[in-house]
């Protein structure tokens, strides 16, 4: 009986937190309450606060069952230390254009992390989150190039560094714009090519 009602409990956790997702992502996470999240998962105000002290644990829960392809550590490189390391990069970034548009919940999680909440006052934690994200994201990305630097896969200037926030700068601004406008174009096939044009460019030698 004891398992029962906690395998119940953890359903109703796993709803509220479902119908979190979908609020938060088509109203925004200031203007949903509590109350609108209880109606939408078909539970009381009272069971939401059973699982979650406020707004904030709540939202901070629905992030947390997310792990966004730039939170993974570290970045797929060729085991055979001879072998080039721009492939495999590329291989990456395409991968993380698929999963946005195609995982339905990673989608709407990073666009509700980057689009639909005000990083202020009770979201200052995911706040956080989402800076942290960013910068060991790009600094992943300066490794990657430093290492294709010293491989003679790309000229030594501009640096590792400078090379890293342009490519994370075209990434996050491809992102945004098709979260803003996703019927506007297809994300894969023109990120793609975005991609493929930005790294021949790297690889020219500059002036």
């Amino acid at each position: 009986m004891a398992r029962r009602t906690k395998e119940e409990a953890l359903a109703t956790r796993h709803r509220i937190l479902d119908a979190a997702e979908q609020v938060f992502h088509a109203r925004g996470v200031s203007a949903t309450t509590l109350h609108d999240i209880a109606q939408a998962a078909g539970v009381t105000r009272g069971a939401v606060y059973w699982h979650f002290a406020d707004k904030d644990a709540l939202f901070e829960a629905m992030l947390q069952r997310v792990v966004l392809p730039m939170e993974e550590a570290g970045l797929p490189l060729p085991a055979d230390a001879s072998a080039p390391v721009l492939p495999a990069l590329r291989a990456h970034l395409l991968d993380l254009l698929q999963r946005i548009a195609h995982d339905e919940r990673t989608r709407r999680v990073f666009e509700i992390a980057t689009l639909k909440v005000e990083y202020v006052d009770a979201f200052h934690g995911a706040g956080e989150r989402r800076r942290r994200m960013r910068r060991d994201y790009r600094l992943r990305f300066e490794r990657v190039l430093r290492l294709a630097q010293r491989r003679g896969e790309l000229p030594p200037r501009p640096s590792a560094r400078t090379l890293a926030i342009g490519l994370h700068g075209l990434l996050s601004g491809l992102l945004l714009h098709w979260m803003d406008e996703p019927q506007g174009f297809d994300l894969v096939r023109v990120g793609r090519e975005v991609v493929d044009r930005h790294l021949a460019g790297l690889v020219a030698p500059g002036p």
